[in-house]
């Protein structure tokens, strides 16, 4: 009886070791049991025993006392040898527990919520001081610490979220207050949008996101999305250069052409210079200001009626990038003003363009152009809301491995044209200096990637040689490892006359330092 009961047991163990994996699948239904396995009533033998396995047979010759040979791994008495080893078990049973209820997953395969959600960031610490005395500002032009989380997820091919959180201290501002159009205080959220795509042929973004379009390198023509000039004056990231959105965002696939709609409900102006952290030229003083005249613009908040609309027709032919552009809103920064309050106003604003992109002797050109119809001032006649303007690009870039190995080199010239410039001029109050009629800028970037290009060299330089002045931005980047990333870098005005674009920003010249840990 003890030798019976032995063997069914094996057979029983040895069914459980193959049978088990396609238990594990399973969480609902059971397979069903061969032939013969069928339960049983307890203490009731089965009626039809199933034939054992070879080798477990009664006939089957037996070692020294009566019993069948056990399979590997599970003989009865332990040699020295085999004390320490345990049979291998099927894929998938491995564990510290025996056993597992069918279809459960182990915990081992279930991802972790932080793999799930694609959970990527950094954590970075700023500062950078003047290199001139400021009456106007702070001696430190940033001094902050920022640490970002960015999560995504897939829920479908068809279905995706993403949220982009920036938590910061701000010492040289040292307010802390949220206020998230204006990106101040403790939290600045850059995305939080869902993806979608209803039709094959279309695809759905909605919430706050990050836009941009264009063909200019840090030149923008028909890429009416808001800006943040402060974050980039002062020696922050260049990413942070463009500002988020409240958006919805369509986009439209075919053969023809692909279009694009984005629909902004509420006005979302330029994060712009208003003499918080940087001075500048106040034509009502006649000279610059900073904390001690601060803009407080009349800034349009209504939804569904300061609203924006933005769209873009886009085509490849043959590496021909073809797109034309449309907006109707208002100018992004203050280009107005209210003659009772003296305050700052968004004037309203149409821009039409286009642009066109290819390869051409082993480079990059582009070139766009847009017209910006100031729908205010189309006589051009009221010196407090600017002109209509015609602007235009070309530009140029190219790797030089000629001159040397990973070396970059480009060029851009711009344009800005104002219509009606007689109009301005005859209405211009005396105590306002005259913009000229067209205004050339010329950039040059310059980048050089050194030490298996872990270090990093490059300048970007604006000039202009209508208003006789400068903005240049050297920068010198090294990767540490995997992980630690740092950076020297420092923002230089200069120019002939303080009420020019770049000059009036002389007094911010600033160096700053960076240190980033990216996981």
């Amino acid at each position: 009886m003890a030798q019976h009961v032995r063997q069914t047991l094996l057979l029983f163990i040895t069914l459980a070791l193959a049978v088990a994996p396609v238990l594990a699948q399973s969480s609902d239904d059971e397979p069903p049991l061969p032939a013969g396995l069928e339960e049983s009533s307890p203490g009731t033998p089965p009626a039809d025993e199933p034939p054992l396995p070879a080798g477990l047979s009664e006939t089957a010759s037996e070692p020294s006392g009566g019993e069948p040979a056990l399979p590997a791994g599970l003989g009865g008495e332990e040699t020295p040898e085999a004390a320490d080893q345990e049979p291998a078990l099927p894929e998938g049973l491995g564990g510290e527990s025996d056993e597992e209820p069918a279809g459960a997953e182990s915990a081992s395969e279930k991802p972790a919520l932080w793999e799930w959600l694609d959970i990527t960031g950094f954590w970075e610490i700023r500062g950078g001081v003047r290199t001139q005395r400021d009456s106007h500002e702070r001696d430190a032009s940033i001094g902050e610490t920022r640490f970002e989380l960015e999560c995504e997820h897939a829920f479908s091919d068809k279905l995706s979220f993403k949220l982009t959180a920036d938590f910061l201290y701000d010492q040289v501002l040292d307010r802390h207050k949220v206020n998230l159009e204006r990106g101040r205080g403790w939290l600045d959220l850059r995305e939080a949008s869902v993806t979608f795509s209803p039709l094959s042929f279309m695809d759905v973004k909605i919430g706050r996101q990050v836009l941009t379009w264009g063909t200019g390198d840090l030149v923008f023509l028909n890429d009416l999305f808001p800006k943040d000039w402060q974050a980039f004056f002062i020696g922050r990231d260049v990413d942070y250069l463009k500002a988020p959105s409240d958006a919805i965002k369509i986009s439209l696939f075919s053969d023809l052409a692909n279009w694009d709609i984005v629909y902004t409900p509420r006005f979302d102006a330029d994060r712009f210079i208003t003499g918080e952290r940087i001075s500048y030229y106040n034509p009502l003083l006649g000279t610059r200001a900073g904390r001690n005249f601060i803009q407080r613009p009349d800034r349009p908040a209504d939804w569904f009626r300061d609203d924006e609309w933005a769209t873009r027709v886009s085509k490849n032919i043959r590496g021909l990038e073809l797109a034309a552009y449309g907006y109707w809103g208002r100018w992004k920064s203050p280009a107005g003003m209210k003659l009772r309050t003296l305050q700052a106003t968004f004037p309203r604003l149409s821009v039409y363009g286009g642009s066109a992109r290819t390869q051409i002797v082993g480079g990059i050109a582009n070139a766009e152009v847009a017209y910006y119809d100031s729908r205010e001032d189309r006589s051009g006649r009221n010196p407090f809301v600017d002109n209509s303007q015609m602007r235009f690009l070309v530009g140029y870039e190219r790797q030089m491995p000629e001159i040397a190995t990973d070396l970059t080199l480009g060029m851009q010239y711009y344009v800005e044209w104002m219509l009606d410039h007689d109009a301005y001029t005859r209405t211009l109050p005396p105590f306002m200096p005259a913009k000229d009629e067209v205004r050339h800028v010329l950039t040059f970037r310059v980048t050089k990637l050194l030490m298996n290009q872990n270090l990093t060299l490059s300048l970007f330089a604006f000039y202009s040689p209508s208003d006789h002045d400068a903005y240049l931005r050297p920068n010198i980047s090294y990767k540490i490892d995997d992980h630690w990333t740092a950076e020297i870098g420092s923002n230089v005005f200069f120019g002939n006359d303080e009420y020019t674009f770049f000059d009036q920003f002389g007094r911010n010249t600033n160096v700053y330092l960076g240190l980033r840990y990216g996981f």
